[in-house]
């Protein structure tokens, strides 16, 4: 069983609290699950002495926020476990059908708190339905042993709103193989249009910009999707970066083609190696929840860097015991925001993703995924 206060921690069900409120229990609990790592996983201890850290030295959030991050990709490489395989209930990978892949594993006391975690935000976000709802999934369609991230992430938001009907659009060709089915998502789209079951349209966002593109191309009059329709993003553009474009564009794109405010299109982020959830507010700012904090890093030191300054984004929570992931050091590009700077009233920091840093091979799902659309 995890430390008491990690589980404590982790248990708070109020998504969004001033961090001021909630430090020194975040102290204490991160002291609790770095030690909880250098206890069980050979790799962190040494990791950890050769920075010269020991856990009871994290007594600040100044302290915290010193602890060396283990970069992303470092779990491309390594399966680093701080439980026994047998406690294992889910592995997970981050990559889809190219570049390496994140070994990601979870246990039940890991699974089970980011998931309830997810709950927590989601219903705040308002975005949680008795009502049935049919559903367009822009990622990749479950087969058995499938283990992208992105596709259990997507199927588990298909929990907020019974699915009455599913397409989607990365139809499985075969294990390992997808094809982006472009007609396949306009009829689809077309046929939600004319039932009187919202539609929720889930995933990666280049796939239902290059849907919308397809209908102006063709001709196709603008839809009308019934009213409490929504799209829930995740995953982002990478791979198709050159074709992106602005959120207030693509959101313009959505009301126009589909009937669909902006209030109601809902942006996330995150990743396999870090499993907390970060969705958009009104203002589409990304706030960062109670379990978790987040820093922005000096690209060339990984020292933490003042409040609207570029830099890496890195992750910190203590709600991970399977995997020294704890303090997490991303490929991305991004800039912080002070709580209480956002006018939709949370009280949390928000940060904004600039993108991926540096041109390596290394693919993220979104990435991957973005090798099946056309170029044109």
């Amino acid at each position: 069983m995890p430390p008491a206060g990690v589980v404590d921690y982790c248990a708070q069900r109020t998504p969004y609290l001033p961090e001021a409120d909630t430090d020194a229990r975040f102290v204490a609990a991160m002291a609790d699950i770095t030690r909880w790592h250098q206890e069980r996983s050979p790799w962190y201890r040494a990791f950890l002495a050769a920075s010269g850290i020991e856990p009871s030295a994290l007594r600040t959030v100044q302290d915290v926020m010193a602890l060396p991050p283990v970069h992303a990709n470092f779990f491309k490489a390594h399966e680093v476990l701080s439980v026994p395989e047998s406690a294992i209930e889910t592995h997970l990978t981050s990559s889809g059908t190219t570049g390496q892949k994140s070994q990601m594993f979870f246990d039940a006391f890991t699974l089970g708190g980011a998931r309830r975690m997810v709950d927590d935000v989601m219903a705040a976000r308002g975005v949680v339905s008795d009502a049935p709802a049919n559903y367009l999934v822009n990622a990749y369609e479950p087969y058995e042993g499938l283990r992208v991230g992105t596709s259990n992430t997507n199927q588990y938001l298909m929990r907020y709103a019974p699915p009455a009907r599913t397409f989607w659009s990365l139809r499985a060709l075969g294990p390992g193989q997808h094809e982006f089915d472009a007609f396949g998502v306009l009829a689809t789209l077309a046929d939600y249009a004319q039932d009187s079951v919202p539609t929720r349209i889930i995933g990666f966002p280049a796939f239902l910009h290059f849907a919308l593109r397809r209908m102006a191309q063709t001709g196709a009059p603008p839809l009308r999707l019934p009213p409490g329709s929504c799209v829930i993003f995740g995953g982002g553009w990478k791979g198709h970066a050159d074709q992106a474009i602005s959120r207030e564009a693509l959101h313009r794109d959505i009301t126009h083609w589909l009937g669909i405010p902006s209030e109601r299109i809902v942006e996330t982020f995150g990743a396999v190696e870090h499993s907390i959830p970060y969705v958009d507010c009104h203002q589409h700012h990304l706030h960062v929840p109670t379990w978790s904090r987040v820093v922005v890093r000096d690209v060339r030191t990984l020292a933490p860097v003042p409040d609207g300054t570029p830099g890496f984004l890195s992750f910190l929570s203590p709600y991970i015991t399977s995997v020294p992931a704890h303090s997490v050091v991303m490929g991305d590009l991004a800039v912080r925001h002070p709580g209480g700077s956002c006018t939709c009233g949370l009280p949390s920091p928000w940060f904004e993703v600039l993108g991926r840093a540096g041109t390596s091979s290394n693919k993220s799902c979104a990435a991957a995924a973005a090798e099946l659309l056309p170029t044109a």
